[in-house]
């Protein structure tokens, strides 16, 4: 029987104590920082030098493998072996010898209240001595409030504006205009005020399979399945330069700091580099390449994470690969779908990367560690999506949008959306904002409710 238990001072009865110490090792902090136990315990840092580095030496009796008993002939040599082991202790297998990735955690917890209810600033986010950071928390809170509500997507208006399949979606920061590509070849500009098709401009024969819009908003820049590049000026009304980049189609498209990324059917990503003074100008830019990321197999889908530094790419033969954008280093290539990947994109955060394959599967890989750590079923395509890092808002094979649940590795909410395929998606930097493209022509507009 144990006697003389004292409880700490935190807890007033053991009722207290039990239920304060499970909601401690259910908390976020525990989930997020579980790995480092798994790796103590269980990983790369049980033995040899990060054990020594990490303080997680035993005495050597007590390691598997560290003695055979079976091979001491002298009995009592043997029973003072076992004694010793006995008395030290045994620790556990050896099971991992790389770091263990760290496991998926929501980005953010469930609001109980809204800012209408009350809540003061201080109660919404942490205290801070600046604006800036104010505001950032704020925007964060906003952020958090839309995915909270995302189950609650109501359609605001559709339009179809084009005669093929929506490829892709930009918007002017004031989301007064939005521009879509279509494999009808054109390029749509569209008045959210006004609901009406403003322009309509052709650069190929061939579909164009993406657009982007610079940060000026002065600038839209479309790829095509003509193996080209092109951009055009939203002030002068016609196209002023264009990018000869690549052996087949150009698939998807990426912007930072002055840099173009480009991906092709032809197993590369390529990295173009402004060197013009001014590219939201009527001249001609100039374009230097910096960089080729050679892939196995054709590239179908890019994207970057929110500073620029990792960009991750999705082949046609199922592989995800993740790229130093710095170093121009290929630092993972993992084997996730059986089939195209579809979708790629980095969690908010950086930590992990979620796909959409023609397998009919999620999938979650640990960026830091390149290891495939999640698989979440579909029970169709998923054609495009945004995701918060937990939250996912995907575009399906039939038309419908889903959202899912990461942790729970399920669908929480099913919204009825185009008559095919959803084959592009836009969400503003709030998440208060949503357009979708699909496979009926049609543009949709969303918003959640609140």
């Amino acid at each position: 029987m144990v006697g003389e238990v004292v409880l700490p001072s935190w807890a007033s009865d053991t009722s207290e104590f039990l239920q304060k110490s499970q909601k401690a090792l259910e908390s976020q902090f525990v989930s997020e920082h579980l790995h480092e136990w798994i790796d103590l315990i269980f990983g790369f840092k049980q033995r040899g030098s990060e054990a020594v580095a990490a303080h997680n030496v035993f005495h050597p009796l007590t390691y598997e493998g560290g003695i055979d008993c079976d091979s001491i002939e002298d009995p009592d040599q043997k029973i003072a072996m076992l004694t010793q082991i006995l008395e030290f202790g045994q620790t556990p297998k050896q099971l991992f010898s790389t770091p263990h990735p760290q496991r998926i955690t929501p980005k953010f917890q469930s609001m109980s209240r809204t800012p209408s209810q009350n809540t003061s600033l201080n109660e919404l986010s942490p205290a801070s001595a600046s604006e800036d950071s104010s505001f950032e928390d704020l925007t964060e809170e906003s952020k958090k409030l839309a995915w909270s509500n995302m189950t609650k997507l109501k359609l605001v208006s559709s339009h179809k504006i084009h005669k093929e399949a929506i490829t892709g979606i930009a918007v002017t920061r004031s989301g007064s205009s939005v521009f879509t590509t279509s494999q009808d070849s054109t390029l749509k500009m569209f008045s959210k005020e006004s609901s009406t098709l403003q322009r309509s401009m052709s650069f190929s024969n061939m579909a164009l399979s993406s657009c982007l819009m610079l940060p000026e908003d002065a600038t839209v820049v479309c790829s095509s399945w003509d193996n080209n590049v092109y951009f055009y000026s939203i002030a002068y009304g016609r196209r002023h330069d264009t990018i000869m980049g690549h052996d087949d189609a150009i698939s998807k498209m990426c912007w930072q700091e002055n840099q173009l990324y480009t991906a092709s059917w032809d197993s590369t990503v390529k990295v173009w580099r402004c060197v013009s003074a001014d590219i939201s100008s009527n001249k001609r830019s100039q374009f230097e390449l910096l960089a080729e990321f050679e892939h196995d197999a054709g590239v179908n889908t890019i994207n970057l994470n929110q500073a620029g530094t990792l960009l991750v790419s999705g082949s046609k033969e199922g592989t995800v690969s993740i790229w130093d954008t710095t170093s121009f280093v290929l630092l993972h290539q993992v084997p996730c779908h059986s089939g195209t990947i579809h979708d790629v994109a980095f969690s908010p955060d950086s930590r992990h990367v979620l796909s959409a394959g023609e397998d009919r599967t999620l999938r979650v890989v640990d960026v830091q560690t390149g290891m495939l750590i999640s698989t979440v079923p579909a029970e169709e395509q998923q054609r495009c999506f945004c995701w918060d890092g937990n939250t996912v808002l995907s575009g399906s094979q039939s038309g419908d949008l889903l959202v899912w649940d990461l942790l729970a590795a399920k669908v929480t909410q099913k919204i009825a959306g185009h008559s095919g395929a959803v084959t592009a998606m836009w969400m503003n930097e709030q998440c208060s904002s949503i357009l979708t493209g699909g496979e009926d022509k049609q543009i949709l507009f969303w918003k959640p409710q609140y």
